[in-house]
């Protein structure tokens, strides 16, 4: 069974870097295209930025030149690298994991930017 786990949200500056985590205890993680999204309070939830299991990336524009979205498929974790941050970043982040049929989901890590 698929279960995602984040860590690494917080409260921080604007123009200061934050790490995200996500641990998958899934036995296919490898093989799985993994990526974030994000929902900030009276908005949609959004998509930030996935990897394929080839490590091929992908990223929302607003995020683009910004954040870094890695895997260690030995570990079994992802990673969002998010450098000059905006106080538009502030959400709450959601680790993704594509299924089938449904997509897996983590439980959401905060994320607050503001001076």
């Amino acid at each position: 069974q698929v279960q995602l786990v984040e860590s690494g949200g917080g409260f921080v500056q604007p123009g200061a870097s934050l790490t995200l985590s996500c641990a998958d205890s899934g036995s296919t993680f490898s093989l799985s295209v993994m990526g974030w999204y994000r929902q900030a309070p009276g908005k949609q939830r959004e998509w930030v930025a996935d990897i394929a299991a080839d490590g091929t990336t992908n990223y929302a524009d607003s995020v683009n030149g910004r954040f870094i979205i890695s895997r260690d498929n030995y570990k079994g974790t992802i990673r969002l690298q998010m450098n000059s941050l905006k106080p538009e970043d502030t959400a709450v982040y959601f680790c993704w994991r594509a299924g089938t049929p449904d997509d897996y989901w983590g439980q959401g890590t905060q994320v607050t930017v503001s001076s």
